[in-house]
């Protein structure tokens, strides 16, 4: 399994705006109608990385731990779904419904969304604040398939509760690792 880190998009960037398929429901859905009122999270992932894989269930926890907090966490896949049927809309679906996700799960068909987020891996998160300017991008916590370091979604937790508190979170934030997002194309 190859490791890719994150792109540190310039905190202060605007989220990209975009309306995507809700593999769950089978409706377009926009980032206006999905935003969280205080603090939105914003996270590529797919159903085979196993870096997503391992990080899953505690990422749905947290979603949870946050939903009377005006958080909204949104999934968003944007591999190539030809290639990597695993993570096809049926499959999405299908997974989303198995782990109980309770935020959007939305496809990425064209890619262009991930382009315009500059997401390169699964999982990479993204945090914005009340104005959907960016907060916090980088990794879930320090665990990673096989080394041993409990799950528990510090990094992530700790830019979220800065906001709601308030104020920013530091600027020292460590890139996100894992898979890289499957391209349709190789000039990419």
């Amino acid at each position: 399994m190859a490791a890719t880190e994150s792109v540190m998009v310039p905190l202060g960037s605007p989220a990209p705006d975009f309306t995507l398929l809700d593999a769950r429901t089978g409706k377009e859905d926009s980032l206006s109608d999905l935003r969280g009122a205080r603090v939105t999270v914003i996270m590529f992932i797919c159903n085979h990385c196993p870096f997503v894989k391992h990080l899953i269930d505690d990422i749905v926890k947290c979603a949870r731990h946050y939903e009377e907090e005006e958080v909204d966490f949104i999934a968003i896949s944007s591999n190539d779904a030809e290639h990597y049927p695993e993570d096809s809309p049926a499959k999405m679906r299908e997974y989303a419904e198995e782990g109980d996700y309770p935020f959007p799960y939305l496809y990425d068909e064209s890619q262009e969304v991930a382009k315009a987020y500059k997401a390169v891996c699964t999982p990479d998160f993204f945090v914005y604040d009340s104005d959907m300017q960016l907060a916090y991008r980088g990794q879930y916590d320090d665990s990673r398939p096989g080394n041993d370091v409990k799950v528990t979604g510090a990094d992530l937790r700790a830019a979220i509760d800065a906001l709601l508190e308030g104020h920013q979170p530091g600027k020292h934030q460590k890139p996100s690792i894992g898979c890289n997002i499957k391209w349709k194309r190789a000039d990419i």
